[in-house]
Order: structure tokens, then sequence, then C-alpha cells
């Protein structure tokens, strides 16, 4: 297994495990698939372009206030559809995702139009480094990079912080949870919240490497559903197992088969894994007694 097929793969497929911890911590927590995630991160994605185009302002702080706005974003849309709806089943929650996701790709056609347009980037995709036999580029070492400090900080806050593990408490037993003070709304709103800046994070990286529109997040959102399903929708550890299995998969399928069957390969290996594995890989499996 070449290991620059594999690097190439890990970036990649750590780009589908933000997405997909978003979704994870999002269901862990109130129970909805979030469908709307992909458009979430699209709208940060803008929000960066405008502050570096418009705004004038330094890479960093730019995507910085636009990861911030994100959070606001992602609390925002809890707070506004899916709290007043909380006496709805899960159908109904999906299809409020499904609302948002629509309002959100509306107004940024609106806003900022349908064209392609090309995101800076702060590393050269020309620049390559070696490692033994393996050449990766700079902007993947970036994606790594910035996708594993921010995957051992979300580590570290849901396991060493009081509101990491207030969060993990309320969807384990929302009872105990309330009587220790702790407040639902308000962990369903940070929680949406932190799946919003993994989002933001994940469409910031993706943006450089391919086009700004609307449309960007489709397939990534696609991928990271796959992925979160693959290592367990309830499992934290899942979706980085997931998301960077499904990338090192695709890099195999395209350079060993055909480019072309790299989605539909992944796809047919997930169906399999699910097939004999439901839960997902690290998902939790409960059996019901009658």
């Amino acid at each position: 297994m070449p290991l620059q097929l594999v690097i190439g793969g890990l970036a990649t497929g750590s780009l589908y495990a933000l997405i997909a911890l978003g979704l994870v911590i999002i269901y862990r927590v109130s129970h909805v698939l979030n469908f709307a995630q992909g458009e979430m991160a699209m709208v940060s994605a803008f929000l960066a372009f405008t502050f570096l185009g418009v705004f004038r302002i330094p890479f960093v702080w730019a995507c910085l206030l636009a990861i911030g706005t994100s959070f606001l974003l992602g609390a925002i849309i809890e707070a506004a559809f899916l709290r007043p709806a909380k006496k709805s089943d899960v159908l109904g929650l999906v299809v409020i995702t499904l609302g948002v996701q629509q309002i959100l790709y509306g107004m940024a056609g609106w806003i900022w139009g349908y064209d392609t347009k090309l995101f800076p980037s702060p590393v050269s995709d020309t620049t390559h480094y070696r490692f033994g036999a393996a050449i990766v580029s700079q902007a993947n070492l970036w994606i790594l990079g910035v996708s594993v400090a921010l995957m051992l900080l979300l580590l570290l806050f849901f396991r060493y912080t009081r509101t990491g593990i207030a969060l993990r408490a309320v969807p384990q037993n929302p009872t105990a949870a309330r009587l220790m003070g702790i407040r639902a709304s308000r962990a369903f709103s940070l929680t949406w919240g932190i799946a919003s800046v993994l989002g933001a994070v994940a469409g910031i990286l993706i943006a450089p490497i391919t086009f700004l529109d609307p449309n960007m997040m489709l397939n990534p959102l696609l991928k990271a559903f796959a992925a979160a399903t693959l290592g367990g929708m309830s499992s934290f550890a899942g979706a980085v197992v997931g998301g960077g299995s499904l990338g090192i998969l695709e890099n195999l399928v395209g350079a060993y088969l055909a480019p072309e069957l790299k989605d539909s390969v992944a796809f047919v290996v997930i169906v399999l894994v699910l097939c004999v594995r439901p839960s997902g890989i690290l998902g939790r499996h409960y059996e019901r007694r009658v």
C-alpha cells in the first residue's frame, strides 16, 4: 500500500471525519440527523471569503471570525427551528433540517450568486515534501494538521471539561442531568454551535482545493453521512475511523481500479458492512428483548 495514497486518503478522510463528527454530536445529544450540516459549512466558507475579499481582513482572523459566526448560526438554527418543534417526531425534525438546508442554499445563492469562486489558500498546492518514497503536498499536510488538532481539542473538551461532560450526560440520562442543574435547551444550542464550527472548519479547508459555490458541500456531506454510518452514528471515534477509512478506500479504488468507481465502490463497501453490523464499526448495538 503506497504511503502516498494513504496520506492523501487520510487528508481527504479527515475532512469527511470533521463533518461526520458534527453529525454524530447532534445525533447523540438531540437524536436528529442534520441534513443542513453541509449548507451550514458552505455559508461559513462564504463568510470567510467575504471577510477576506471585501473587508480585507487577514486570513487567520477572517477564518476565526467566520468560525465564530458559524457557532452563532448553529445555535440560532437550533433555537429558531428545532426547539419549537421539540414535540415533533424524528421524521418531522429531519424534515425541518431539510427545510433549513434549502433556506441556507437559497440565501447563499441570493447573496453571493451561483457562480464558482476561487477561495484563497494560506498554503501552496504545488509545494510538495518527500517522506521516503512518498511525495505529499503542503495542502494535504495543512488539512491533516488542522483536522487532527481540532479533533484532539474536541476530545479534550468532551472528556475533561465540565461543559463537555454535561453535554455527554444529557442524552444518557436527561432527568438526572436536569436535577444536576444542566439545562437541556442550552446543551442543545451548544451542541449545534459546536457541530457548526466543525462544519465551518471543514468548509474552509475544502474551498481552496475545489471551488466556492452553493453546491460545494453536497458531495462531502454525503461522504460524511457514509463515514458516520460506517463508523457508528453514536460514536465519536467511529466518525473519525469511518472518515479515514473512506478517504483511503477512495484513493485506492481511484488508483488501482478507476477514478469513476471511487464513489460507488466506497458506498458498496459501506452497505456490505452495515449488512453485517448495522450499528457500524464502533457503534453500540442494542438488542431489544420482547
